[in-house]
């Protein structure tokens, strides 16, 4: 995989360095030598990961990492702080700012081109979801507020995966206190355990004495139902080689034992706000082809979507000789409710008049909104003789029963329906459609409030 790095250091010696061991791999590096240049490239330019250098002249690699993270369009780009610093305050307050990670000079390479890889993996896949949201502003976030909302630290479900007594005292311990913890020393029993239930975070052994940690978190990756939950794994020193593998395999991050309390909870901090984040963009995502497919007044379908149902609806007839049915239904003299009382209480009609057309439909059944007061159901495996009997049971569920149209007022709506069914190979979605609104032409004609089925 390729990636776009941006070093920023004040020192171009080191710039130079990171530079050939990145490009080395593959990797385009950009640069910057102070924090303000290196905030405006990204605000302007597509990053995907940032190794930011702490000491440096005006603002410092902190507070650049703060910026970054506090704001809408660049929360999302992981930094990792590359320093001379080895203490562990440090290390914990730049965690504390939004830094991803921590490397320290003089950086090894394969901490480098791993973090890096992982790290660029994870934003890529933040990207194709960022693309794909259809929201009121840039980066997929509907306002402040929301972001605020989502990012917040309310306590998180997390599952701790070890069968070492002490370790995993000491990290409930710390947990305990900030989130809702749970400890697992079966990792079989831990699988069943996040399938089932909700978990934002696993803290997970990378040995364990029974078992393998890193087939376990193989395992977490290849269900469906966990394969987003983010994994912090707990290395033993010594272990950097198992370490990178299970970086590669999708191992979100890690903490060096013996454990540090605060490096602990600013780490998993940091990954229950990456994957809340993540969570919000695969929820609007959801909404957004919900809303491609349906009708925002009325929650039925839309016609987008009918058309394209009707057709694999009439392939699967063909295939297996079953009829189907549809049925138009257009609300009679609706311009009148409209002009007596108002476009909004026409629009309390139509949702009434959805309502009750769902409600007497089977549960088989398509029902959909063609646009303004025309709706149509589709009927799988119905012949005409069903289908009769379905639109006189639409047609009744809206004459026998006034609409409620505002405290005390009512008003009485009837319907007209047009019946058509598929007539075998070679009648196309297009001509049923046709004649089912020929019908209803057919129905309106002969005086509203009545069902006409097509003569084909």
């Amino acid at each position: 995989m390729t990636a776009r790095v941006l070093v920023v250091d004040d020192i171009l010696a080191n710039i130079k360095l990171l530079q050939a061991r990145l490009e080395a791999e593959y990797f385009e590096v950009i640069s910057a030598s102070n924090g303000l240049d290196a905030l405006e490239i990204c605000q302007r330019e597509r990053v995907d990961v940032v190794l930011l250098d702490v000491m440096m002249p005006g603002i410092d690699g902190f507070e650049v990492c703060r910026r970054l993270k506090a704001s809408p369009l660049t929360l999302h780009i992981p930094v990792v702080m590359v320093t001379a610093l080895d203490q562990a305050s440090d290390k914990i307050q730049g965690l504390d700012c939004g830094a991803d990670d921590f490397l320290t000079k003089p950086v090894d390479d394969i901490a480098l081109v791993t973090r890096v890889k992982s790290l660029a993996r994870l934003k890529m896949l933040n990207d194709e979801m960022l693309m794909r949201v259809v929201t009121s502003r840039q980066m997929g976030l509907a306002d402040n507020d929301t972001l605020a909302r989502i990012l917040a630290d309310k306590p998180a479900r997390v599952l701790v995966v070890d069968d070492h007594p002490r370790s995993s005292s000491r990290v409930m311990s710390a947990l305990a206190k900030h989130h809702e913890a749970y400890i697992e020393s079966d990792p079989q029993a831990a699988l069943l355990h996040v399938a089932e239930n909700p978990f934002d975070l696993l803290v997970v052994a990378l040995t364990l004495e029974h078992s393998d940690g890193l087939r376990f978190c193989s395992q977490v990756r290849s269900l469906d139902r966990t394969r987003h939950v983010p994994i912090l794994l707990m290395v033993d020193p010594g272990d950097e080689a198992r370490l990178i593998r299970g970086l590669d395999m999708g191992v979100n991050d890690y903490l060096m034992r013996p454990v540090d309390r605060h490096e602990l909870l600013a780490r998993v901090r940091t990954q229950v706000r990456r994957k809340r984040f993540s969570d919000h963009l695969r929820n609007q995502i959801r909404e957004s082809v919900e809303l491609s497919v349906t009708d925002p007044l009325t929650g039925l379908y839309n016609r987008r979507y009918m058309e394209r149902h009707l057709k694999t609806l009439i392939a699967d007839a063909e295939r297996t000789g079953r009829s189907l049915s549809i049925l138009i239904a257009d609300i009679d003299h609706f311009k009148r409710v409209n002009d007596t009382y108002g476009h909004d209480v026409g629009d309390l009609v139509l949702k009434e008049f959805s309502d009750r057309f769902r409600r007497y439909t089977r549960g088989v059944d398509l029902a959909c909104r063609l646009g303004g007061e025309e709706f149509l159901i589709i009927m799988p495996d119905t012949d005409k003789v069903v289908a009769r009997q379905v639109a006189e049971r639409v047609r009744e569920c809206v004459a026998v029963h006034p609409f409620s149209i505002g405290p005390g007022e009512e008003t009485w709506v009837t319907a007209s329906v047009g019946l058509a069914t598929w007539e075998g190979e070679g009648d196309t979605s297009e001509a049923l459609f046709k004649r089912a609104d020929s019908a209803l032409y057919v129905a309106k004609r002969q005086g509203r409030n009545q069902v006409v089925a097509d003569a084909a």
